[in-house]
């Protein structure tokens, strides 16, 4: 699936309704007379899309009065946000004023940004969740978004395989969903006992949930490059890729201290049965369960056990491990059905921490393991959790621009801000991927 091409560079795109509604519900203005620029993020790592808006607040803007006196502007205003880019991919959303921030104040006119974020960004402050939840957490997201959050946005949900009964104990809604993230494992993509976690995230078109492998494993939405050559305004794109890439920066990865805390590659758990007084420990490591990862590097992860120094290995059972975690196993808790049904169950553990809690942990920190930085002309078609195909050149002793063998390859775009400004429209994109070596895709 390719996105459309921007054929007029970095021109500036066209934002076509730029409405805010005062509170009282019978004045509205128009914001695009004073533009100033416009930047609009999405992330996987945040619950929610945000904005922020810099306009020109004339005395003449409603009613004779400033935007801010006349409306009057206090905050919770909704607006009506639409723009697209030079290929007339759009972006629709309805967002509202979380804070505003005087950046000059004249005599006749003022400039003022606006911080804008989803209505569901101002609910998750104003309600919680409070009743008790059995089955799947993909079925308990999609309870809370629609119940509790009371949002009409689509969701889509890659389905889950384990279940998780619990009470919330009247958290916030984004809290209980980070934290069903982390103990969730895909029917489709991971395999229960090898790898485990999932990203909640919106963008323009919606909410999602998806797993880590999910991501990791879809067809590049575009096929972008980075070279020295001039692009002459769209118009000096290589065949086979959708656009180029005008600044590309890679990112520190981590040094091995870094990775080895947070258990990136190797992790023990101790497990205590407080009923039986059963004591385990395990030693979950990716050398195990590499198989099982859908990766988006050629050459696996980076420090496994075909790549990392062998000098380093401890020999022994559950000796290798940088990271420990402790679990009371929760035998008997919150079971489902009849008062005999429930004594059945009684010896049943609740949520199989033993192959989710550490999979996860590890999971999300090889997720991060590659990252890089990249400005291309402004594409409205991109959004945070697609997956591009990069290519940058390599070093050669020759004039031969072949790409880089090891940073090249497949990527996901964990944040993507688009800025838009009167001469020119941007968007900026952060890349992750969990390993290393340059995936080829077709044309």
């Amino acid at each position: 699936m390719s996105v459309k091409v921007a054929g007029k560079g970095s021109e500036t795109g066209n934002v076509s309704k730029l409405v805010i509604n005062g509170n009282s519900g019978t004045k509205a203005v128009d914001l695009r007379g004073g533009f100033v620029q416009l930047t609009y993020t999405e992330s996987i790592m945040s619950d929610t899309i945000t904005a922020k808006f810099t306009f020109a607040d004339s005395g003449a803007s409603i009613d004779g009065k400033s935007v801010r006196d006349g409306l009057p502007l206090v905050k919770e205003e909704r607006v009506e946000l639409e723009m697209e880019d030079n290929s007339e991919n759009k972006i629709a959303v309805t967002l509202y004023v979380n804070d505003f921030n005087p950046i000059a104040n004249k005599t006749q006119k003022s400039m003022l940004t606006l911080d804008l974020v989803s209505k569901e960004f101002i609910m998750n402050e104003k309600v919680r969740v409070k009743e008790r939840y059995d089955g799947k957490p993909s079925d308990h997201i999609q309870k809370i978004v629609t119940d509790v959050l009371e949002s009409d946005k689509s969701i889509d949900i890659e389905q889950t395989v384990n279940n998780l009964n619990f009470i919330p104990n009247n958290k916030k809604p984004f809290y209980v969903i980070s934290n069903l993230c982390k103990k969730s494992v895909s029917s489709e993509n991971q395999t229960l006992g090898s790898t485990a976690g999932y990203f909640f995230y919106e963008t323009s078109e919606g909410f999602f949930f998806k797993s880590i492998d999910g991501l990791l494993d879809q067809e590049p939405k575009a096929k972008t490059i980075y070279n020295e050559s001039p692009d002459t305004g769209g118009g000096n794109v290589p065949e086979g890729k959708d656009f180029k890439v005008m600044q590309y920066s890679k990112k520190d990865n981590g040094s091995v201290q870094e990775k080895m805390k947070m258990g990136a590659l190797t992790t023990r758990q101790v497990i205590f049965d407080p009923f039986t007084c059963y004591y385990e420990v395990i030693n979950p490591k990716t050398d195990d369960t590499e198989g099982s990862l859908k990766t988006a590097g050629r050459d696996g992860l980076a420090l496994n056990k075909d790549l990392r120094n062998k000098e380093f290995d401890k020999d022994g059972k559950n000796e290798d491990y940088t990271r420990t975690t402790y679990r009371l196993l929760d035998k008997g808790t919150l079971p489902t059905g009849d008062s005999k049904q429930q004594i059945e169950k009684s010896g049943e553990e609740n949520f199989k921490g033993a192959d989710i809690e550490n999979q996860s942990i590890m999971r999300y920190n090889q997720f991060f393991s590659s990252q890089a930085d990249i400005v291309i002309p402004g594409n409205f078609a991109l959004h945070a959790g697609d997956m591009i195909h990069l290519d940058v050149p390599g070093l050669s002793d020759n004039r031969t621009e072949n790409p880089d063998d090891q940073d090249g390859g497949l990527y996901i775009i964990t944040d993507i801000c688009h800025t838009i400004t009167p001469k020119s429209t941007f968007t900026r994109c952060n890349l992750s991927r969990d390993s290393i070596g340059r995936k080829p895709v077709s044309n």
